[in-house]
């Protein structure tokens, strides 16, 4: 395909766990990063961002784009063979919020592992696998990486040890009358301080409801939405992380007590509703809250070459 010397990534987001699915199920929405590099002939990095995490985030060797890049380039050969440009110049339109719970920091993994396997001449497809472990390793789990990469409905899983394939994902097409509504908090959540307060064992009448509730939920997302309240419903995780976004659970509560599947998105303190018309019925207090209806992306990343 030749060595461009720039490219185009369009990533979008995407939402993880969907209720029980902890770290396995992801799904892509309609609500996108995009990210423009240029090789340079001199060692530079220059970083610009717009929208999203403007002024926030570090315009350096430090942004995440620029890490992603790094590690691909290391991942692929490139800095092996030389193909990997001395420098680059990248553009962040950014569009998809930071720290609430809607994949921002795997977006910008996405992007930056795509830009430098382009930016290397080498094929995006030939090289799925690479960027899922680029992508997933450093997010630590693969179910926000794949469904930005891939698109749709994903369930992701790992190997267990240090494999060169360690992360795994299939990608699923939705439900046409699945429309989603993300209703996104005011306030910044960390996901390492949710995980936190995660227990290290659950008793086995959860871990067993979780594990029904998450093989229902691939049947709920692709053939049988009526299923999706059921399907959404945990005992994992959510439950453990109320005191850090007390809002949100509030609001899912809300939501389902109104008959609308909802579950928090990610790490929240987004919530994430699963509507037939992406609206939020009447009545429901969203105050705190951005009602964004975002499409299912069905296509994932998405390259320009120039």
């Amino acid at each position: 395909m030749g060595t461009p010397r720039e490219v185009l990534v369009r990533v979008p987001a995407s939402s993880a766990n969907l209720g029980p699915g902890f770290d396995s199920l992801g799904l892509a929405l309609g609500l996108y990063d995009e990210v423009e590099v240029s090789a340079l002939d001199t060692a530079d990095v220059r970083v610009e961002v717009t929208g999203e995490g403007a002024g926030a985030v570090p315009c350096d060797e430090r942004h995440l784009v620029v890490r992603a890049m790094r590690t691909a380039w290391n991942m692929s050969g490139a800095t092996d063979d030389g193909s990997m440009p001395a420098g680059i110049a990248l553009r962040c339109r950014n569009a998809v919020p930071h720290s609430r719970g809607l994949g921002s920091s795997a977006a910008a993994a996405v992007a930056g592992a795509v830009a430098a396997i382009v930016l290397s001449g080498r094929d995006p497809e030939a090289e799925r696998d690479t960027l899922l472990q680029v992508t997933a390793g450093m997010e630590g789990h693969a179910d926000n990486a794949a469904a930005s990469l891939y698109g749709g409905f994903v369930v992701a899983w790992e190997t267990p040890g240090n494999t060169a394939e360690r992360f795994h994902a299939v990608s699923l097409e939705v439900h046409r009358d699945i429309r989603p509504v993300a209703l996104v908090a005011g306030v910044e959540s960390l996901t390492s301080t949710t995980r936190g307060l995660l227990p290290e064992r659950v008793p086995l009448v959860d871990a067993a409801f979780t594990g029904s509730r998450t093989a229902l939920a691939v049947l709920a997302f692709t053939q049988r939405p009526a299923l999706l309240m059921a399907a959404t419903e945990d005992r994992l995780h959510q439950g453990y992380r109320r005191p850090a976004y007390p809002e949100s659970a509030d609001l899912v509560d809300a939501l389902r007590a109104a008959g609308v599947p909802a579950a928090i998105s990610g790490a929240g303190p987004t919530v994430l509703a699963l509507t037939s018309d992406a609206t939020v019925p009447d009545g429901i207090d969203i105050g705190g809250f951005t009602a964004l209806p975002l499409p299912v992306d069905n296509t994932g990343v998405v390259v320009e070459t120039g």
